[in-house]
């Protein structure tokens, strides 16, 4: 058996760069590379849940990795060469309890 690897993915993160006339913080996306990100396609009974809960279609689920620190809720992530945007909430484990290199999960939906 050999070694699980993910691949490297974009996570574009919110930037406060101004704020608008009415006093509103103003951001702006910038991309980093999250390396060894796995993606697996959802189950069909997970589309169902997430389409009847927000109306949004989940297509796939990202495993994070452990000592990753970035904010993954209500951001934009680009990989096999198309922008996701992630649904819900990071589902995150013990990490002391998991054997293998990740931790948290979230699902994403074909976004732009």
């Amino acid at each position: 058996m050999g070694l699980i690897k993910g691949i490297t993915i974009k996570l574009y993160r919110k930037v406060l760069v101004g704020k608008d006339d009415f006093n509103r913080p103003i951001y702006k996306e910038e991309p980093i590379e999250i390396e060894n990100v796995l993606i697996a396609p959802v189950s069909a009974g997970e589309v169902i849940n997430e389409t009847n809960l927000n109306g949004k279609k989940a297509v796939y689920t990202l495993a994070i990795p452990k000592e990753d620190q970035n904010e993954w809720e209500n951001r934009t992530v680009e990989f096999f060469g198309k922008r996701w945007r992630t649904i819900g909430h990071v589902i995150e484990g013990l990490e002391q309890l998991i054997p293998l290199g990740w931790n948290k999960k979230v699902t994403v939906e074909r976004y732009g």
